[in-house]
């Protein structure tokens, strides 16, 4: 093991004192003084919001402040937060659920050509990892299309890792299949779109990683890249370790996302 040098030592010192002292309660205020670039201050409350009852459910049934923290920052409290914002619209579903024109081997949605490759947490790109071990060597989606995931069945354009599937993936929907097929081509049409749940996702992620600053770090990764990486038989650590995107892409797919949404 390569030593510490003494620089580091204080500052690992330093961080560990910081994190034994810090309490929910103190998270709670850091994330209601957190600000996130471009976004507006209704989209930034409504997350606060979700994101700060779900500290005081975790204060309440004395959750450790290191399970709290290690959610907050693999994107495992997001995720969480974000499925429930899901049940809430599903149970009054808006009328694009209704008219939805999604079908199995309808797989367009599944071509990620944008530059950040489909942003997901970590807890998101471990599952995926996980999930996909089974296919290492195996043919996948980029044998259909180059710019295809890579957890797809080339044949049937299934997904193999389905029940692991991300936020993005789940929060997908579409009216009009062709018009995700003339999108995967480089159109602009209109019809397809997320449901408003991951745009909360995308900012509680954000808030996660404001509010923790300074105590630990809080990443997105690329989809494409992790499944690529789980597919092609790396080890999960080096897979997320090179699918790790910039900071700037949270802050990048909120604002799109804040933007698609009209908020």
């Amino acid at each position: 093991m390569k030593p510490i040098s003494s620089r580091a030592a204080r500052r690992l010192s330093k961080k560990v004192a910081r994190n034994a002292t810090l309490t929910i309660g103190e998270i709670a205020a850091r994330v209601e003084s957190a600000r996130i670039k471009d976004l507006s201050a209704t989209v930034q409350a409504r997350a606060k919001r979700i994101l700060l009852s779900y500290l005081q459910t975790a204060q309440s049934h004395e959750m450790p402040l290191t399970d709290v923290l290690g959610e907050m920052a693999s994107g495992q409290a997001a995720w969480r937060l974000g499925h429930a914002v899901r049940d809430e619209i599903m149970k009054n579903p808006p009328d694009v659920v209704g008219k939805a024109a999604c079908a199995e081997s309808c797989a367009f949605c599944c071509i990620l050509k944008g530059g950040e490759g489909g942003l997901i947490t970590a807890f998101e790109a471990t599952q995926l990892h996980k999930a996909l071990a089974s296919q290492q060597g195996k043919p996948d989606g980029r044998d259909w299309h180059p710019d295809a995931c890579a957890s797809l069945d080339p044949e049937t354009r299934t997904c193999r890792a389905y029940d692991a599937r991300p936020m993005i993936c789940r929060s997908f929907i579409s009216t009009d299949a062709e018009a995700c097929k003339k999108n995967a081509e480089g159109g602009k049409e209109r019809g397809a779109g997320l449901l408003g749940n991951h745009l909360d996702y995308l900012v509680i992620h954000a808030l996660c990683r404001a509010a923790l600053k300074g105590v630990t770090m809080v990443h997105s990764y690329s989809l494409a890249a992790v499944t690529a990486g789980a597919v092609s038989g790396a080890e999960a650590g080096t897979t997320l370790a090179t699918s790790r995107h910039k900071p700037s892409a949270l802050a990048i797919a909120c604002r799109d996302g804040a933007i698609a949404a009209g908020s």
